[in-house]
């Protein structure tokens, strides 16, 4: 998936998340996250930037953005906000920071985009202090939840079953690397006040998930979306259900 030749001009508006709820997953992170402040953090993935800035505001350390695609960088760049973020060309597999630089690592809805995760756990492991720990916001097929979309493009729950990573040999595999096993919270999410705008949101086609179905399913999907948006005669939000893997490097 290039990022660069199409979704970085819709990226931002389609993956926007209500205020409220970024505000609720940087608590959740802080929640997870060693306990000591400042924290140095890397945004593994960082895409254009969405929890970058907002992870310096809350950990109040340096934070790095490291985000293969220029262009989804770029836009990062001219939003960064913040003093202590910094963007960097690189990857889950080349980390170009410096070993034992950082003491906390997100990777949010990445990890099924990384090619090798063994080489991607033994860079994250250099990366991170002892103690460090790593924040994975992921699906896990073996423990897939009902996200609203699927009821009008369940062949992206089928895409996502095969495309996202089971959970037992990804902990084998990040164990190999140093990195032991904390928790998986489930974090209820709104990700948009009622179902027009969520179905408006969709429409920029922002997931990579439109990329791997055909267009006539597409079509189809948002038929029968707005036809649910017609019928819904008081808006409310629309929730997902996400997991959270906590990882800690030992000490």
């Amino acid at each position: 998936m290039n990022y660069d030749e199409r979704q970085h001009r819709v990226y931002a508006r389609a993956r926007a998340l209500p205020p409220e709820t970024l505000t609720e997953w940087v608590r959740v992170f802080a929640l997870h996250a060693p306990p000591q402040r400042p924290l140095a953090v890397l945004d593994l993935g960082s895409g254009t930037g969405r929890f970058t800035p907002a992870l310096a505001g809350e950990f109040g350390g340096p934070v790095w953005g490291v985000e293969p695609y220029d262009r989804m960088r770029a836009f990062a760049e001219a939003h960064a906000g913040h003093d202590s973020v910094t963007y960097l060309a690189g990857s889950a597999t080349e980390i170009p920071l410096p070993d034992n630089s950082c003491d906390l690592v997100l990777l949010f809805l990445v990890l099924h985009h990384v090619p090798d995760h063994a080489v991607a756990a033994a860079e994250i492991a250099r990366v991170l202090r002892p103690g460090g720990r790593v924040l994975i916001r992921s699906l896990f097929p073996d423990r897939m939840p009902a996200l609203p979309w699927y009821d009008y493009f369940p062949g992206i729950r089928l895409i996502d079953e095969q495309v996202f990573p089971r959970l037992d040999p990804l902990l084998d595999t990040f164990a190999a690397a140093g990195l032991r096993f904390v928790t998986v919270d489930r974090v209820q999410e709104r990700v948009a006040d009622s179902l027009g705008e969520y179905r408006d949101r969709l429409k920029l086609r922002g997931s990579s998930a439109f990329e791997r179905i055909t267009e006539e399913e597409i079509v189809v999907g948002f038929e029968a979306l707005d036809a649910a948006v017609r019928a819904e005669r008081s808006p409310r939000p629309v929730e997902e259900e996400s997991d959270l893997l906590v990882l800690e490097l030992a000490e």
